[in-house]
Order: structure tokens, then sequence, then C-alpha cells
């Protein structure tokens, strides 16, 4: 049913007769339990990145480089660039012998454990309640973090194993979450709730990475693993006491929040808790929409997540340290476009009046046709290492606007069933997660600038392809089967 198919604002004017939710009176924002909840997913998001991505880093630095290990970057394609040097790098942790290949493998072998617990954890986040099942998760992911160093010394193969199962863990993360956002997010607060909560994912990535390269440079690569497992201890303490998994269950919340946010939700929400339309998810165009961008953005992102420290030294030719800052820098643009994109997306839907299904798939547009451009151009950059961090940044800066795009387009067509459709993209658009890395190494066997442009451009391509596809089939109003009584925030 569409509500204001007809109105036509071709000024961005508010018209408080005009929208549904603008009739409700809105609860404060400051100190409220649903913004509470949202820095404290967000530390959440920060813990289960952190313990992501700390390998990339310490990767290098776990490798038996000989010229590596003397500060020597001549085997980088690109020209070495000076360090300081005092202090002395500490190389008292364990060095290995692993080829390319396992090298590869050990890096994807997250994901093939993350894979795993997607949609089982939106069903169990739906059936059992999501908070236990997000804390437990990133619980079980710190405990084996704690152990990579002693798996590490076992062989790869044990490596591997621990990874696997930290990915198991964290697996059930963003599904769990998905859920109790459509117990907590009001419609028109989703993009600035959702990208706030998720933003710890781009602020884990951009902390830990040069914060890696200088603890494995004055401490050794181990305690990588160990201050970051201790970082998601105290996370654990915290989710435990101070989150619930509704407004209704919350002791502390104020009565007004708590009838702001259930009234917002009433018409949206699936009246038979127990039932899952699977027949229908499964066949849902929209759902694929989703689907296909999710695996398209995701093979970019996780390109670059994994791989560009190892860019970064092989090609750049930056040490150790100077690495992980610059690794860090794309993540920077990527974090702050994701935080300014929620806020104008909701401002465009809530007081411009834009229908949700443009929104969406204007900044999912933007967010992955701009990184792809960047992308390739990167590739042609050579060893202009400032141009080449500069494109990279803004590409990495530009995937941040689609956080309001694809990313929770789940809330907006099936907000009862956002943790199970979660579950269904993320475990889609985890394979270039396992795959992406292999492929990677392998058309880079002789690290040639080449050989990585090879990389971009099929990179680049999925990201266009992902694109256009989600504009042609996404929608942005709950789905029939999703409700009894249909509402919609346009389509």
């Amino acid at each position: 049913m569409r509500l204001y198919s007809q109105v036509k604002a071709p000024l961005c004017i508010r018209d408080c007769t005009s929208h549904p939710q603008q009739k409700k009176k809105k609860a404060p924002a400051c100190c409220s339990s649903r913004y509470g909840l949202a820095l404290l997913s967000s530390y959440g998001f920060f813990v289960v990145y952190s313990l992501r991505v700390n390998l990339s880093v310490a990767m290098v630095d776990m490798l038996n480089n000989t010229q590596q290990a003397s500060g020597n970057h001549s085997g980088s394609v690109c020209a070495p660039h000076d360090s300081p040097a005092p202090p002395k790098h500490n190389q008292s942790a364990s060095v290995y012998n692993w080829d390319s290949a396992t090298q590869g493998w050990i890096l994807g072998s997250f994901f093939y454990g993350y894979i795993l617990t997607q949609i089982p954890g939106g069903y169990l986040a739906g059936r059992f309640g999501a908070k236990w099942l997000m804390g437990f998760g990133i619980l079980g992911t710190v405990l084996f973090t704690l152990l990579t160093p002693l798996a590490a010394d076992l062989g790869a193969s044990y490596f591997i194993a621990v990874r696997v199962l930290e990915g198991i863990g964290e697996g059930v993360t963003f599904p769990a979450m998905y859920t109790m956002w459509s117990a907590w997010a009001p419609p028109l607060e989703r993009s600035r709730l959702l990208t706030i909560s998720y933003i710890g994912a781009q602020l884990g990535t951009v902390v830990v990475l040069p914060l890696s390269g200088e603890i494995c440079f004055y401490m050794g690569w181990p305690y990588v693993f160990y201050l970051f497992g201790a970082v998601g201890l105290v996370w654990f303490i915290l989710w435990a006491f101070l989150v619930f998994d509704s407004p209704n269950s919350h002791p502390r919340i104020s009565e007004e929040e708590r009838l702001y946010i259930t009234n917002s939700l009433k018409n949206e929400l699936s009246t038979n808790a127990g039932y899952i339309p699977w027949r229908a998810i499964v066949t849902s165009v929209p759902l694929l929409a989703i689907v296909v961008a999710h695996f398209s953005y995701n093979w970019t992102f996780y390109t670059l997540l994994t791989l560009l420290p190892t860019y970064m030294n092989d090609i750049l030719g930056f040490s150790i340290q100077e690495n992980g800052f610059l690794s860090a820098l794309p993540y920077v643009g990527c974090a702050l476009m994701a935080v300014l994109s929620g806020q104008v997306a909701d401002y465009l839907r809530e007081t411009c009046l834009y229908r949700t299904v443009t929104v969406r798939k204007s900044f999912s547009l933007i967010g992955m046709i701009g990184p792809a451009v960047f992308l390739v151009a990167a590739g042609y950059t050579g060893c202009n290492y400032k141009l080449a961090v500069t494109f990279l940044t803004i590409s990495s800066a530009l995937g941040g606007v689609s956080a309001s795009g694809f990313n929770i387009n789940h809330l907006d067509i099936a907000p009862s069933y956002a943790g199970i459709l979660l579950g269904i993209t993320n475990t889609f658009a985890t394979i270039p997660g396992m795959v992406g890395p292999v492929i990677a190494r392998a058309l880079t066997h002789n690290n040639t600038i080449e050989e990585w442009q090879t990389v971009f451009y099929i990179a680049a391509a999925i990201n266009v392809f992902g694109a256009l596809f989600y504009t042609v089939f996404g929608r942005g109003k709950v789905q029939p089967w999703a409700v009894h009584t249909c509402y919609s925030h346009g389509d």
C-alpha cells in the first residue's frame, strides 16, 4: 500500500502532514537507551574487526624474510622508504617459512568458519535472543585469538584451524545485531543508528592496522593477539550487564522512549513470531538484489582488508611501522563517510520525503561504482606512493556511503526477519573473503604491478555489476510476506 505515492516535494520542505511517522513525538536521542545500544554495539564491532584484521599486519612480521627482518626492503617493486634507525625492531618472536599459497589460505581461513554460522545466527537470534548469542560469539573469538601464537608455533594447519573457529564465533554477530535492531531501531532513525553501530567495524580497522604495526615493531607480533583479546574481554563484561534484547525488557529505559520505539514498529513487525516464511524469503527478488550487491561490495572490501598491508610491503616498499598507518588511511575515510551518509540518508527520507528505495539505490551506486573507479586508478599509479594511497583512500571512503544503501536494506523490506536475511546475504558475501585472498595471491605470485592491476580490475568489475543489479531489482518497502498488514515508507 503506498501511503504517500502522490506527494511531490521538489523542494526540501518539512511537511508533517505528509509522513505518518512525523505525527509521532520523537523521544530525545541524548542519553537514550537506543543510542546507548548503538555505542556499545559499535564497541563490539570494533572488537570484531580488530580480531579479524590484526593478522593482516602481523602476517608481514610472521614471515621468515631475511631482507625484511634486517630492515632492507629492496625486495619490493618500488624503492624502499627510509625509516628512523632507532628504536630497534623487536625480532624475538618466531617466524615461519610459509609460501604465498599458504599465506592465502591462512588469510582466508577465518571466512571458512564465518560462513557456517550466518544463517544459523539469524535464526538463533530470533529464537533465543540476540544479546547472549552475540556476546558469547565474540567471547569465543576472543579466547581463540589468545591461543593464536600457540597455534602458529604448532604449525600452519593448527593456525588455520584456530582462525576457522574464530570465524565461527564472529559469524553470528551481524545477524544477531540486525535481529536486535529490528526491535530497537525506529524506521526513520535506522540509517543513523545502524551507521553508528557499524562504524565500530571501520574504527576497528582504522585503529588496529597502525597499532598492530607498532605492536609488532616494539613488542613482537604475538602481542597483537594478546592485547586485542584483552580489549574483547572488557567489552563482554559491559555487554553482559548493560544490554537487553528489547525495549520492553530493559529495566532502565524511559517510558517515553519505550513507547516511541514500540509504536513506531508496531505496523512493521510480524504478528506471528514463531512463523518464518522460508519459501517467500528464498524466492524474494529484493533479497536477491541485496545478496548480489553485498557479495560484490565485499569482494573489493575483503581484497583490500586482507591484502592491503601485503601490497604496501611488496609493491610500495613500506616497513612494518609505516605499513599499518598507511593501510589504515582508507578506512578513516570509510568511517567518516559511513557516519555522514547515515545522517544524510535519514534527513532525505524524513525531512525531504525521498522514497526509501531512491535513497538506498542512490547511496549504493555512489558507494560501489565510485570505489571501483579509484581502485583501478590506484593500480596505474606505479611507484607514486602518495597518489596510490590517495586513490585507495578515496576508494574506501566512497565505499562508506553504501552503509546507508543496500547494507541496511534488510530492515526496510522485512524488519521481523532482518537477522535471518542478513545471515543469508552475509553467507554469500563471505565467499569473497574465502576465495578472494587465495585468488589474489595466486595472481600475484611474482608481485608485479601488472599482476596487482589484474586483481584490482576483477574487484572493480564485480563491484560495478553488483551496483547495477541492485539498482534494477532493489526495493525499499516492507514486503507482503514479512507482515500480515503491510506498511510502507515508500517504495
